[in-house]
């Protein structure tokens, strides 16, 4: 207010001078142009109060520091991101101080990489690739040196130095799909963060915000040598979210102050970033809705892929053209923030090329239409995931925008448990990998256990993917992929130390760490080591070829080279791999083996066909037990399966379909009989009675397809199922009620009933088997047994129940006790890795165990065989034996080992009669062991009249 009163005009009560006329008329000229003149002034002087003040104001109201920090904000959008150097660096950014620097001596070392001079093409056939001996020195986190005897004495006085005995080295395993830390096991509700499903495109939630570092399956993980992971959400939406590269280095133990989610980045400067899309069935089913929500359709699924990258090219649109005009005229002179939203920003950058995408894509048209964005929207793509179909367009993947086509990041051969993993090849790999291709072989953790991804990668080099190729598709190029090729997956120096010794080659069966180095610090004070030879001998074909789908039926053949026969009958000439013997089928079944003079003649003049082989060995047949082969052809989808019985006692040998994929499958494997039940609710768990077929058989009312009608009575006591009642007490007790009334029954109207399928176990006509992990429901049902085989003391009769434990990931708790009992044990997976609540006290194998439950209870004395929790394992019954038989420290000859897939199975059900012991109709011919990898089946008699020999392509 004072300065608006000294601006205004001074008033006076003095009269204004009365001037003359004549000069009044000159002053009032002069003064109406000095008027005018003022008024323009004052027209002028108007307007530029008017606009000054405007630009003062708009100037005002932006942060000149915000436009600033926009304005470097523009420098980063140009910038695409390089991998990090490796060579170069004094110190690895994750190396903790304090940590000594080792000297690994004595090793047997896989570089990673062909020798100096190699050319491209040479390398990729394989040539220049070696193991060499050396020593690797560590220090700062780093290799620092890879050389022949390196001299201690040049090294600082606190090295510490390590004997590796000559044992194999490779650099860490890399899987490249997992998630665990959002996925955490065992799986609960409170600990579920792998997807955000509150809208199918989120491209702005990231797997770090829920990734929990004590998710003990991290270290369960790094036990098998696995020291990288690249955390991504899961595949329910169509875009998922950002994923992070980690490493299995956590907390205290690894010397670090706390437990953080940042501490375990890979790459702390985080250089690339990463994120996870999806295409293909999940999105459908998760959102699809008609006329509610979308996609319900892969169409749907296109636009809604279409319409994400056009709002995100939008988006980048606006802020190049915010960056040109700041740059142009200047922070000062600009009226708005550079746009940034935080719903596109991730996708922006994926367009600008700083954003690594892998995609989850199986079929050919969801391949190809992702194809087509990439090139719509010029962006590149990392990796297909799951890729089941991509062996079969490897120039569609060729046609994706960029540099380079994308990898594909497979599982060696889990499939048909969907619509769109019902089409895969187990040589996806090799075929990949000969059309210029990266395959790569992840876990999908927890789907599988990526404490075994490498177990994935020998098995691809077992269908033929080449060893150098095959060991790079867990190591170098995953690295690559992710952009971290400069330090992860080689043995050189400047790379981070991220080192494992195996006990035996990598890619053989049962190969375990026997230390693992993460950034140069070793994780275990005290690792459990398996007693067995580290250099393992396994013979695989240098050029596998693949088996043709349709296998040739004869009835007359002669076997040649073979070197050891695992039937009773046919153990001419002994087990010596060293001898050479021959066996002639004739009319479907083996007549002779060893020299075979007058049969070889016989058959020679009846004009058979010839099989020779390098190692042959002859066994009897594998048998699938506790699957749902035979009652389903693709898991997921209704129609193909028998359905579940919460409710109703029903019996296998009622839905039997036959003559599918999988069934013909197991046939090609090896697995000439399954025993199946019908489901409960949901994969693995069972109720009703089981049914024993032959997988060759093209219906049920073929001769000799069904060689028991009903095998056993099954139950499932578990927190998932629990035969039809809503606690695991009220399902026990009622397990118990029904046995101890068929006790006191005389008989019943019904043959097919429940009551009279339980009669015949009271009276041990029928095995009882029973589902069940946890150790507590175990020790329930065997307080069951025992009460019901006092009744039947009781009664007056001197049998007892026959029970059989499926599932027994805890079952280790009573070896004793079930050995006491004489009940066994259908381990179903073999190898738990504490997935439920009820299978959370399993033991995980060495380096952290020692021994797993099958260890345990063949110590103990319990009758142990292998279950198939899902169908696919039907191609893996010999390696999944062969790892017991190589990590079990001598507990298991060879064809004791082979028994856990077959004779095992008929001697816990009381079968041995129906079992394939005696029958020289029935048996396998492989060349090369069937506990190793690389064998292959040659020839299958089942017992159906025919023999079936494999050709090969």
């Amino acid at each position: 207010m004072e300065r608006e009163k000294s601006e205004l005009p001074p008033y006076s009560t003095v009269a204004p001078v009365e001037w003359p006329r004549r000069h009044l008329a000159m002053r009032r000229s002069r003064g109406l142009r000095v008027v005018t003149l003022a008024f323009l002034a004052f027209i002028v002087y108007a307007q530029w109060r008017q606009i000054q003040p405007a630009t003062k104001s708009n100037t005002s109201q932006l942060s000149i520091q915000k436009l600033q920090d926009d304005l470097g904000v523009c420098a980063k959008l140009k910038s695409k991101p390089k991998d990090p150097i490796g060579a170069g660096r004094h110190r690895n950014a994750r190396y903790i101080n304090g940590h000594k620097p080792t000297l690994i001596k004595n090793a047997t070392i896989w570089v990673g990489e062909p020798a100096k001079g190699t050319s491209d093409v040479e390398s990729r056939a394989g040539v220049g690739y070696s193991w060499v001996n050396g020593d690797v020195f560590i220090e700062y986190g780093l290799i620092k040196k890879v050389e022949v005897d390196i001299d201690i004495s040049t090294l600082s006085s606190d090295t510490l130095v390590w004997n590796a005995k000559g044992r194999r080295l490779t650099s860490g395993i890399i899987d490249m799909h997992s998630h665990s830390g959002v996925d955490s096991l065992p799986e609960l509700v409170g600990n579920e963060d792998t997807n955000e499903l509150s809208d199918n495109i989120t491209p702005y939630v990231r797997s770090i915000d829920g990734l929990s570092p004590n998710d003990h399956q991290i270290e369960v993980i790094k036990s098998g040598g696995v020291t990288t992971s690249l955390v991504l959400p899961g595949s329910g939406n169509n875009i998922g979210g950002e994923a992070y590269v980690i490493k299995h280095a956590i907390g205290k133990p690894d010397g670090r102050n706390e437990t953080s989610a940042a501490d375990m980045l890979a790459d702390p400067d985080r250089n690339w970033r990463y994120i996870k899309m999806a295409c293909g069935e999940n999105a459908k089913r998760v959102y699809g809705r008609a006329g509610e929500a979308g996609p319900f359709s892969r169409l749907g699924e296109s636009w809604e892929f279409r319409h994400a990258f056009e709002q995100a090219a939008k988006y980048v649109r606006s802020q190049n053209d915010w960056c040109t005009n700041a740059e142009a005229v200047g922070i000062e002179n600009v009226d708005s923030y550079l746009p940034q939203e935080i719903e596109w920003e991730t996708l922006g950058a994926v367009l600008r090329g700083q954003v690594h995408v892998n995609t989850h894509c199986y079929t050919i048209p969801d391949l190809e239409a992702f194809v087509d964005h990439t090139n719509e929207f010029k962006f590149s793509i990392r990796a297909f995931h799951h890729a089941h179909q991509t062996y079969l367009v490897p120039e569609i993947l060729k046609r994706a925008w960029g540099d380079s086509p994308p990898a594909s990041a497979l599982f060696a051969d889990n499939m048909w448990y969907k619509a769109e993993a019902y089409i895969g090849s187990e040589y996806a790999g090799k075929i990949l990998y000969e059309n210029g291709l990266t395959p790569i072989y992840v876990s999908d953790n927890p789907v599988l256990n990526a404490q075994h991804v490498l177990f994935e990668a020998a098995k691809a080099f077992g269908y033929g993917l080449p060893y150098h190729a095959a060991l790079a598709s867990v190591t170098t190029a995953p690295a690559e992929r992710l952009g971290l090729g400069k330090r992860l997956g080689k043995i050189k120096p400047g790379f981070d130390a991220d080192i494992v010794v195996w006990d035996s080659d990598p890619l053989s069966v049962g190969a375990t760490p026997v230390q693992v180095w993460i950034d140069g610090t070793a994780q275990y004070e005290n690792p459990i080591e398996l007693v067995k030879p580290f250099e393992t001998d396994f013979d695989v074909p240098k050029d596998i070829q693949i088996t043709k789908d349709e296998p040739q039926p004869t009835s007359d053949l002669i076997i040649t080279g073979i070197s050891k026969s695992f039937i009773s009958q046919l153990s001419a000439g002994g087990n010596d791999r060293t001898q050479s013997l021959t066996a002639v089928v004739s009319n479907g079944k083996i007549t002779c083996l060893g020299s075979c003079t007058n049969e070889l003649q016989t058959a020679q003049n009846d004009g058979a066909a010839t099989i020779s082989l390098e190692n042959g060995y002859i066994t009897k047949p594998f048998t699938a037990f506790g699957s749902l082969i035979g009652l389903n052809a693709i898991d997921a989808e209704d129609v193909t399966d028998n359905g579940g019985s919460p409710e109703v006692f029903s019996r296998g040998v009622d839905g039997l379909a036959l003559d599918t994929k999988k069934l013909r499958f197991a046939h090609k494997y090896g697995v000439t009989r399954a025993i199946s039940s019908p489901t409960y609710s949901g994969a693995a768990t069972h109720q009703g009675t089981s049914v024993g077929f032959r997988t060759g058989a093209k219906h049920a009312l073929a001769k000799g397809a069904v060689f028991i009608d009903d095998a056993a009575v099954h139950y499932t006591l578990g927190v998932s199922a629990k035969s039809g009642s809503t606690s695991i007490s009220n399902a026990v007790g009622s397990l118990r009620r029904k046995l101890l009334e068929a006790v006191a029954a005389n008989s019943t109207a019904d043959a097919f009933s429940e009551s009279a399928f339980l009669k015949k176990v009271v009276e041990g006509a029928l095995p009882l088997a029973v589902t069940a992990h946890s150790a507590d429901a175990i020790a329930a049902v065997l307080k069951v047994k025992a009460a019901v085989d006092d009744a039947i003391a009781s009664a007056g009769r001197d049998n007892a129940v026959r029970l059989v434990i499926i599932g027994g990931a805890e079952s280790f708790i009573l070896a004793d006790e079930l050995a006491a009992a004489g009940v066994g044990v259908v381990l179903s997976p073999l190898f738990s890795y504490r997935t439920s609540w009820e299978q959370r006290r399993a033991l995980t194998g060495a380096p952290l165990t020692n021994g797993t439950a099958v260890d345990h209870l063949i110590e103990a004395g319990v009758t142990v065989a292998i279950g198939l929790e899902e169908d696919w394992i039907v191609r893996d019954l010999g390696v999944l034996a062969g790892i017991v038989y190589k990590n079990g420290g001598g507990k298991l000859d060879e064809g004791q080992a082979l028994d856990l897939a077959g004779a095992n199975v008929y001697k816990l059900l009381g079968l041995e009669d129906s079992a394939t012991a005696g029958d020289v109709d029935e048996f396998v011919v492989f060349e090369g062991s069937p506990l190793e990898i690389g064998s292959r089946v040659r020839a299958v008699g089942d017992g159906l009249g025919e023999v079936k020999v494999f050709e090969y392509e």
